[in-house]
């Protein structure tokens, strides 16, 4: 993959709670879960948020995310959001009965995490954040 050759109000940013976040970057997850959908489709910039979901310890997938030093506060992947769709049964393993899966391709893990704040829901970056993960994506 490419770095994002699309202008910054083409790329997105979604925060996820740790482990998720560790686990699309550094794992096989591929299907983000959300209780919302979007229309939006195009690259994303994976933030790792400060927060952790202590329930992912019920989830055996989870746990060697959980048991390793994690990245909060920052920029981690960078993947193209190409679908979301309703919950339809079993998508994948990381898949969660009655959500919206958001389904990713070419992610991409950067060469060292970008500490930036995040926000809620699907966010605009800025320009110079878009430019600074190029240039890891770049240099990997």
């Amino acid at each position: 993959m490419t770095a994002p050759t699309k202008p910054a109000a083409e790329v997105r940013g979604l925060t996820l709670w740790q482990p998720w976040a560790s686990a699309v970057a550094y794992g096989t997850k591929r299907v983000e879960n959300r209780r919302w959908a979007t229309d939006y489709r195009g690259w994303v910039l994976i933030h790792a948020g400060l927060s952790t979901d202590r329930s992912a310890w019920d989830l055996p997938l989870a746990r060697p995310f959980l048991k390793r030093p994690q990245p909060r506060g920052a920029i981690v992947a960078v993947g193209r959001l190409v679908d979301c769709h309703s919950s339809d049964g079993y998508c994948t393993l990381w898949s969660a009965p009655g959500q919206w899966h958001w389904k990713f391709t070419d992610l991409r893990t950067l060469i060292r995490p970008l500490p930036w704040s995040g926000a809620r829901g699907l966010w605009t970056p800025t320009p110079q954040l878009v430019a600074s993960v190029r240039e890891v994506i770049t240099h990997a």
